[in-house]
């Protein structure tokens, strides 16, 4: 980050005048492009940032100069027309999803970018159903309209059938494909044109022959649609054929930010065609923090509902929606505040974590750049330094008041792998590197595997998981070696036997002396291990019994045929025999050791392997196919739940069929498809797949 020395004396703004504004939308669909557009248009660049390229104000992380697209949400300001515009430019693939569900609780609006060459494609619904959860009004940005592949109608019919909402094309453009450079506002039924020396401003023109006999049309079925927000409207529409300006534009708004009404606007990003009339509705129409649906939050000291709004009698709530995690200049930590201000130099109290936190300096974020200012008022979007405690989804509050805002769920992440420190100063250096990255991104896990001692590493893809170790080593200077992990089979047995354990040696002197007579049984799945003493009339005294437990233990825990641990066994302790001078705890001990390893051979010994829990969302045209792929990983498919266009498929499937299941979802479904999964039991491994499991296993441990 840049940080701008001195102290900026901010412009006051009135609620009214600020948009908190989310840009949203299917990986290259254009979103930061708009968001450069937006800045290069209103002056805060000089030129237009392109993505991918070190002029990108959006787009500032490495990774994200060299990928090309947008990793981590960026903030940035700008004024247009007398309003302050906050943009959040939130991520639109699936492996850089942490920052969404945080970011969409912070804007008042979202423009929803999609490109006309594409249509709109999985992820972009997955969003619209986020925005529907939490009533964000929007409108689209119909983006590439100069693509070749431009096609209209692909855009506007999944939203009528599958949201049932009322989508209506604001403008007409001259035309799609390479001959796009103008568009007729319909409100009006004005023509801009664009060129290259406009920087963005439209020209009003006569509009061209071709699209004169379409305008009136297409005006009245705007004014139509407008009109059907309210009975009022539509008796004025109906009586007069026409709604004024002051109708419209009230109307309009109406059924923008109750859900009614999607506006679609039309432009190219990349050539600054049409921004400038995107701008012009979405300061109209999105609702500014005042208008705003209410955010609810929840007052500790009584447990009772609050209403947290943009008023000067309300106490202070701001939600911290980011954490960027930097290695020199510390942490800074993004805020939205719902009510009352944050001043510099102050304290704060944290009600997620109970902890006052002392504010240092506070900023606003051009991109990368920070701009010192003194406070960050109600309805605003800000940033603070070096909080020590504070992580993405904490609420800021007054202590007098201690109000608590409902946590947020994030997504879940499905790509582990294991991580090995390449050298000591690494080893020591990992942990706190991990957990760092940790504060930035609430999708990653880190937990140290029980079984394997394997330090696992979990994000939701590979993507997301190269981008991790980039930045391990980048800004901490940590490297590692990356393994898939080691699949935390177990042992298990499926028949009894009873054995003798002995442990003699008696060679002159002080001996030892250990005789035991055990029972193994197998128990049902995840029962564990009983151990029984059912000795009579003192054949081992009761103070070696402990001794025979535990040496039954120590060999489950080493496993008998593969070296994994053994489980779901019963050992019944019946009989046996001591010797007054050379028995021990020690002796028993090995006795029941040897006996347990001599016995479990006799029991039908078998591996079980961890079976895990999947619920895979695909489009239904890939249905099949994932359901094959299913199959052939040896998963048992539980059911189907079918929504419009989506299938969810319920599965079980083992965890060694599935390490590598994002990548084979992404190949299968171009994309499209995205799935959880939870470990959920465990089961017998097939035989024909045991016996080189456990030659693979053997052959691991002889290395060691």
């Amino acid at each position: 980050m840049i940080h701008l020395p001195g102290e900026v004396n901010m412009k006051h703004y009135n609620l009214q005048d600020i948009k908190n504004i989310g840009l949203v939308g299917q990986g290259g669909s254009g979103k930061t492009s708009l968001a450069e557009a937006i800045l290069y248009f209103s002056g805060v660049s000089d030129r237009l940032g392109q993505v991918g390229d070190v002029s990108s104000v959006m787009d500032y992380d490495p990774d994200e100069i060299k990928r090309g697209h947008s990793i981590g949400a960026s903030v940035s300001f700008c004024e247009v027309n007398a309003t302050k515009l906050n943009l959040v430019d939130i991520p639109g693939n699936s492996n850089f999803i942490s920052d969404t569900p945080a970011c969409l609780k912070v804007v008042d609006g979202l423009i929803f970018v999609i490109g006309a060459d594409d249509g709109f494609q999985f992820y972009t619904e997955k969003i619209w159903n986020w925005a529907d959860e939490i009533n964000i009004p929007r409108i689209i940005f119909l983006n590439k309209l100069d693509h070749e592949r431009a096609n209209i109608d692909t855009i506007l019919e999944p939203i009528k059938t599958k949201f049932k909402k009322n989508s209506v094309f604001m403008q007409l453009p001259n035309s799609v494909g390479e001959g796009f450079s103008g568009l007729v506002d319909l409100i009006d039924n004005h023509y801009f044109s664009y060129n290259n020396n406009c920087k963005g401003k439209g020209i009003k023109e006569e509009p061209p022959s071709e699209i004169k006999n379409k305008m009136e049309i297409s005006h009245a079925d705007l004014m139509e649609a407008v009109a059907e927000v309210d009975d009022e409207l539509i008796e004025v529409y109906l009586e007069h054929g026409e709604l004024t300006v002051e109708e419209f534009s009230s109307g309009l708004k109406e059924g923008v930010q109750n859900g009614q009404l999607i506006p679609v606007f039309g432009g190219s990003a990349t050539n600054n065609i049409g921004v400038d009339l995107l701008l012009k509705a979405a300061i109209k129409y999105l609702p500014s923090p005042d208008q705003r649906v209410p955010v609810k939050a929840k007052r500790l000291l009584d447990k009772s509902e609050v209403i947290c709004s943009a008023n000067s009698d309300k106490p202070t709530s701001s939600l911290v929606f980011k954490t960027i995690a930097d290695p020199y200049a510390g942490k800074l930590t993004l805020f939205r505040m719902f009510s009352g201000c944050i001043k510099g130099d102050a304290s704060i109290y944290n009600s997620t974590q109970d902890v006052t936190e002392r504010v240092g300096q506070l900023y606003m974020l051009q991109g990368k750049k920070q701009i010192q200012v003194s406070e960050i008022s109600e309805g605003d979007i800000g940033a603070v330094a070096k909080l020590k405690s504070t992580i993405t989804g904490d609420t800021l509050s007054d202590l007098g008041e201690k109000v608590v805002f409902p946590p947020i769920t994030f997504p879940v992440p499905v790509f582990s792998r294991a991580l090995e420190p390449k050298t000591r100063a690494d080893e020591d250096k990992i942990s706190n590197a991990l957990h760092r990255l940790l504060e930035e991104d609430p999708t990653l896990k880190i937990e140290r595997s029980s079984q394997t001692g394997e330090l696992l590493l979990s994000g939701l893809g590979q993507a997301h998981f190269d981008v991790t170790l980039g930045r391990l080593k980048r800004r901490f200077g940590v490297e590692v070696v990356v393994k898939a992990p080691m699949v935390p089979y177990r042992e298990a047995i499926k028949t009894s036997t009873k054995v003798q354990g002995k442990d003699k040696k008696q060679t002159g002197g002080k001996g030892q002396y250990g005789d035991t007579w055990i029972e193994i049984s197998p128990l049902k799945r995840a029962e564990g291990y009983i151990f029984e003493d059912k000795i009579v009339g003192g054949a081992i005294p009761k103070t070696y019994i402990p001794a025979v437990d535990k040496g039954i233990q120590d060999a489950m825990r080493s496993g008998i045929i593969a070296h994994f641990p053994m489980v779901d066994v019963k050992v019944s302790l019946y009989d046996g025999s001591y010797h007054n001078v050379d028995s021990s705890e020690m002796a028993f001990k090995i006795a029941g050791s040897l006996g347990f390893k001599k016995g479990v051979l006799d029991c039908k010994p078998i591996l079980i392997e961890p079976v895990m829990k999947m619920e895979i969302v695909v489009p239904s045209v890939h249905v099949g196919d994932v359901m094959g792929d299913i199959n052939s990983k040896r998963g048992k498919i539980q059911g189907i739940d079918s929504s419009d266009d989506t299938q969810t498929i319920r599965a079980y499937v083992p965890m060694a069929e599935v390490l590598n299941y994002a990548a084979d979802l992404t190949s299968l479904t171009g994309g499209q498809g995205v799935f959880v999964m939870d470990y959920d039991h465990y089961e017998d491994v097939p035989e024909h797949l045991m016996h080189n499991i456990i030659d693979e296993a053997n052959h691991v441990y002889e290395e060691k």
